[in-house]
């Protein structure tokens, strides 16, 4: 497998830090908001910088976007890159669909697109090969898939996937390890492989341990310095300073987003959004946390600060 430039490129940003999936900034009103979202997404630049942007992706509420506003969020991230980072903009629903979705985003100048789960229906393995072909036949952008939910590749599919030209790697949101490691094996040297399990940092010592060392983080999103640190201390190997992040900080916000669904997103929003940062509300079928939630987050996130030296 001969490696694209901007294989090379997400290659060295993984290595550098996490990958970052920015939130969509909305006005109280449900309007995109394109100024705040610039605002956020240069803070999110500064803050790091990230391995590579990942504008409008499930963290970046990419299902409640129509092609306009998501074109408007892709550009916005490109010129916010800036060429310094990779911009890999989402994708997704049947193919022909992500297909429109893909041609807007390599209009926006996005440098590759990330394939999300198809909706609705669940499908054999043929068929979840022949949407990522379908896809990547019709974009010049290199195409990475994403597996969780009701798409999960088998070892010969990610093989098979890997031979369509422009795919360029895998996203796993399943965190099966034995089925991961029967796939990396299948894949041809140079396949990008990374950690996009919701989280991603309660299993990126066992992810790395199958030399998976990329990883998505939401909470590079509202608190770079925590998701620093652990980046840091996983890259030093120092598993008494990434076991008392785990500890004190990601295992109980874990526990608190899974109370309700949807909280993987706008709880994320709610944590922005008590750092001053401007990205707004949630849009339905999201909702915004519980006033009880919302005081717990609130105390998590001071714990997660302080653990790591920074302020609110």
């Amino acid at each position: 497998m001969t490696a694209s430039p901007v294989t090379e490129r997400l290659r060295a940003g993984m290595a550098r830090g996490v990958l970052s999936f920015p939130l969509t900034s909305f006005t109280d009103g449900g309007a995109l908001d394109l100024a705040a979202y610039r605002d956020y997404l240069a803070s999110r630049i500064a803050a790091g910088p990230p391995g590579a942007l990942f504008p409008a992706c499930g963290t970046g509420e990419f299902f409640s976007l129509d092609e306009a506003e998501y074109g408007q969020v892709i550009r916005a991230a490109v010129e916010a890159a800036d060429g310094r980072l990779p911009v890999v903009a989402g994708v997704g629903y049947g193919w022909a669909q992500a297909a429109r979705f893909a041609r807007i985003a390599e209009d926006a100048g996005a440098d590759a697109a990330l394939l999300m789960p198809h909706y609705l229906v669940r499908a054999p393995q043929d068929g979840l090969v022949a949407q990522v072909r379908e896809v990547a036949s019709r974009t010049g952008l290199p195409i990475i898939a994403y597996q969780r939910d009701h798409v999960a590749f088998t070892a010969d599919s990610v093989r098979r996937i890997a031979e369509i030209p422009g795919v360029i790697g895998l996203k796993d949101g399943h965190s099966d390890l034995d089925r991961l490691q029967r796939a990396k094996l299948a894949a041809p040297d140079g396949f990008l492989f990374f950690n996009g399990a919701a989280t991603a940092e309660l299993q990126a010592r066992q992810y790395a341990s199958l030399g998976v060392t990329a990883y998505s983080s939401a909470v590079h999103a509202f608190a770079p310095e925590i998701a620093g640190a652990f980046f840091a201390a996983l890259g030093e190997r120092d598993d008494a300073a990434v076991e008392k992040l785990l500890t004190g900080f990601y295992i109980p916000f874990v526990e608190l987003r899974d109370r309700v669904p949807g909280y993987a997103v706008s709880l994320v929003k709610a944590a922005a959004r008590l750092r001053g940062l401007p990205v707004g509300p949630v849009r339905a079928p999201l909702t915004d946390p519980s006033a009880a939630d919302l005081t717990a987050l609130t105390a998590l996130l001071e714990r997660g600060l302080d653990l790591v030296g920074a302020t609110r």
